[in-house]
């Protein structure tokens, strides 16, 4: 893939642009094993392969400009918007629906946020397409000022861009590189998107996490749930599970299934899909992954595990590897962290691993690895 922004030094973000893909793939599993080393697994799986281009269902843009003419992309050295609309790995449908929002913005008077002056009221426009094609939209405003304006030219937006499923905005009133506040207000009927992977409907809310790339993460999932129905485990522990991918994917009738999630709006995402698929054994709950396995007080007989980049940590390793758990899946976005918690468990092998490419012209990747206790 080829990059006009990266050709021109515009965006250096994408790393690996311009190397042939079939490198790229090869470099991320040599990389996997590299520092995987001892730990790494028996067997890997060959590498899931992306679309080089269009794989992003997510575009975080940062606005800068003018109310006028303003930007959607990022900031230059000097606090100035770079525009980049047309950034190849953005989805289409995301990318078709940036000229209607940046049309909106003026019309709503919403003034770009001026980073150097520290001044203005627009600072993000975030924006997930479903598998379905559907959109959330979210706003991220510096106060409330504009809320009101968002609200009265809003009809106008979702007759001109009726994929628009979910608008809402984000309240971020410190001057800090981030890319969202705490506070939500969601402005349409739907309150969630959805994201229909392998038959399961899961219900994605603004502030939510999923996976960056669709149809690697259903590849994610669907191979997570063939190694567990090779175990056949009769209960399962889903920790960091967001909005319930590994655990409504690993259910079965008559297999008891808990999820733990810090985030109460993700557990009540995943509860929703629960009960519209009609898993009656399976639960989900608001809490602290390790302080959750440090206080239950038995074992199940899986564990899965998908920490963020930091890993699961000493204290959940040492849990795990003191345990007794038989099995084991851990899928992780950093293999440095995944080395370090796999040494912390010498007596869970790792068996069988995958490289999933969820993040093309970057040299970042996701591993799937099945742990068995000698």
């Amino acid at each position: 893939m080829q990059c006009s922004y990266f050709d021109a030094g515009r965006c250096t973000s994408c790393t690996l642009m311009g190397t042939p893909y079939a490198a790229q793939l090869a470099g991320k599993e040599e990389h996997a094993r590299a520092v995987l080393g001892s730990h790494g697994p028996a067997e890997w799986l060959p590498a899931v392969a992306s679309r080089e281009s269009g794989y992003r269902n997510k575009a975080k843009m940062v606005v800068g400009g003018t109310v006028t003419a303003p930007t959607l992309g990022i900031l230059d050295a000097a606090g100035r918007g770079v525009d980049l609309r047309e950034c190849g790995i953005i989805a289409p449908g995301i990318r078709a629906a940036f000229g209607a929002l940046t049309a909106f913005v003026t019309t709503a008077g919403l003034t770009p946020y001026d980073v150097p002056a520290r001044r203005g009221e627009l600072k993000n426009l975030v924006v997930t397409e479903s598998p379905d094609g559907q959109l959330m939209v979210r706003f991220v405003l510096r106060s409330r000022e504009a809320l009101p304006r968002v609200r009265k030219h809003l009809p106008a937006l979702l007759a001109d861009l009726p994929q628009v499923a979910v608008v809402s905005v984000n309240l971020l009133p410190e001057h800090k590189a981030v890319v969202e506040g705490e506070e939500e207000v969601v402005l349409t009927e739907q309150q969630t998107l959805t994201m229909r992977l392998g038959g399961i409907a899961l219900h994605l809310r603004p502030q939510g996490f999923f996976q960056t790339n669709t149809e690697v993460a259903a590849a994610l999932y669907a191979q997570a749930g063939r190694w567990v129905e090779e175990v056949a485990p009769s209960s399962v522990w889903d920790l960091y599970c967001g909005v319930g991918g590994f655990a409504l994917h690993a259910a079965r009738p008559g297999r008891t299934v808990t999820g733990i999630e810090t985030s109460a709006h993700a557990v009540a995402a995943a509860e929703r899909s629960r009960t519209e698929v009609g898993l009656a054994d399976v639960r989900f709950l608001a809490g602290d992954a390790t302080a959750f396995a440090l206080d239950a007080g038995t074992v199940p007989d899986l564990v899965v595990v998908n920490p963020p980049r930091r890993g699961i940590g000493p204290r959940l390793a040492q849990w795990l590897e003191d345990s007794g758990v038989r099995h084991v899946l851990y899928s992780s976005c950093n293999v440095t962290s995944l080395a370090r918690d796999l040494a912390a468990m010498p007596s869970l092998v790792a068996v069988r691993g995958q490289v999933l490419d969820m993040f093309p012209q970057t040299p970042h990747s996701e591993v799937l690895l099945q742990l068995t206790r000698r």
